[in-house]
C-alpha cells in the first residue's frame, strides 16, 4: 500500500529522500501533546473548585419566602406608579430589613413558579425581584392557591416552625382553593403574612400590547378591585397579620413585628465560604505541553 502510495507521488528514490528522517512515533507524540493540552485547557475552563476554609460567623434567623403576584392587573395604578412598583419597593425593603434570614422569591399569575430558592444571598434576590414582570409567566391569572403550595414546597418540611411566607397580591384570586390551602400550610408550621396592593375603588388595567384599557367579553372596561376579604381570612387562618400597603415602611415595620413572634434557627452562611480554585494549575500544565509541542520536531534525530 505504502510503494503503491509512493508510486503515485512521485520517483521513488526521491520521495524516500525527501521522507528519510520522517518519525511516526515523533508524529504521534507531537498529536498526544496536544491533546493532553487541550484537555488541560478543557479542565481549566471548568475552574475546578474544592471547599476551602468556612467563615465561622453564624446567622441566626428563619426562611421567608415571598410570593410575588405579577399577573396584569398588577399594572393598574390605583396606587403610583402601579401596584408592581411598589410590591418591588415593598420586597426591597423587606430584604434590607431581614439581613440574617433566608430569603426565597415565588412569582405568579395563572401558575407559580419558584423564582429564587431560599438563600443569604441578599444581592441576588434583588436581582431577581428587579426582573419580576407579567411577561415572566404565560398563564394570566390569579391563582393564590398554586402560590402559596409552590412557596411551601421552597421550605425544608422536616422543620414545623422558623417558616413565613409574605403573600405580595390585589387579591382578586380565581379559584377557591385558597383558603384550603393555606390551612394546610399553617398546619405544617408555616406563618402566612398577607399585603394587600391597590384599592377596594380599584382601577382599569392598561394593556401595554393595545396601549389601551383591559375589556371584558361585552366591550366594558375591566376595574380590578383589591380583594382584602380573603386575604384578611387567609392570615386570620394562619396566625399571621394583613397589611394594606399604602407606605412600604410601614408595612415593613408591621410585618418585622410579626415575624419577629416566629422562634429562630441558628444557621451556616454557604456565601462566607471560602473556595480553592484549581485553573490555574491546568492552564500552566497546558501551556508546557504547547511549548512542548511547538518545539519537539517531527523528524527523527538519527542520521542515514
Amino acid at each position: 500500500m505504502k510503494k503503491r502510495t509512493v508510486k503515485k507521488i512521485g520517483d521513488e528514490r526521491l520521495v524516500r529522500e525527501l521522507t528519510r528522517k520522517y518519525s511516526p512515533f515523533n508524529f504521534l507524540f507531537k498529536f498526544l501533546l496536544i491533546a493532553v493540552c487541550l484537555t488541560a485547557i478543557i479542565f481549566g475552563a471548568a475552574n475546578l473548585q474544592m471547599p476551602g476554609a468556612e467563615d465561622a460567623v453564624s446567622r441566626k434567623g428563619i426562611d421567608v419566602v415571598i410570593a410575588m403576584d405579577v399577573s396584569r392587573s398588577m399594572l393598574a395604578d390605583d396606587i403610583k406608579p402601579n401596584r408592581l412598583e411598589r410590591a418591588r419597593q415593598l420586597v426591597y425593603k423587606l430584604i434590607d430589613k431581614f439581613p440574617d434570614d433566608r430569603i426565597g422569591l415565588v412569582v405568579f399569575a395563572g401558575h407559580a413558579y419558584l423564582q429564587m430558592p431560599l438563600t443569604t444571598d441578599h444581592a441576588a434576590a434583588r436581582m431577581y425581584v428587579q426582573q419580576a414582570n407579567p411577561s415572566i409567566v404565560a398563564a394570566q391569572g390569579t391563582v393564590i392557591s398554586e402560590a402559596l403550595r409552590v412557596s411551601n414546597r421552597a421550605f425544608n418540611s422536616k422543620d414545623r416552625k422558623f417558616k413565613s411566607i409574605i403573600l405580595i397580591t390585589d387579591g382578586e384570586d380565581h379559584d377557591e382553593q385558597a383558603i384550603p390551602m393555606a390551612q394546610q400550610i399553617a398546619g405544617e408550621g408555616v406563618m402566612i403574612n398577607t399585603v394587600g396592593i391597590g384599592s377596594p375603588e380599584g382601577s382599569p388595567i392598561l394593556d401595554p400590547s393595545t396601549n389601551d384599557f383591559k375589556k371584558d367579553a361585552n366591550g366594558n372596561t375591566v376595574i380590578s378591585k383589591l380583594n382584602e376579604p380573603e386575604l384578611q381570612q387567609l392570615a386570620a387562618n394562619t396566625n399571621g397579620i394583613y397589611v394594606r400597603l399604602s407606605e412600604p415602611d410601614d408595612a415593613v415595620t408591621a410585618l418585622d413585628t410579626q415575624l419577629d413572634k416566629i422562634e429562630k434557627t441558628a444557621t451556616g452562611d454557604n456565601s462566607l465560604r471560602e473556595y480553592t480554585s484549581y485553573f490555574q494549575w491546568f492552564i500552566a500544565l497546558a501551556l508546557l505541553f504547547l511549548i512542548g509541542e511547538f518545539f519537539y520536531p517531527e523528524r527523527s534525530f538519527k542520521t542515514a
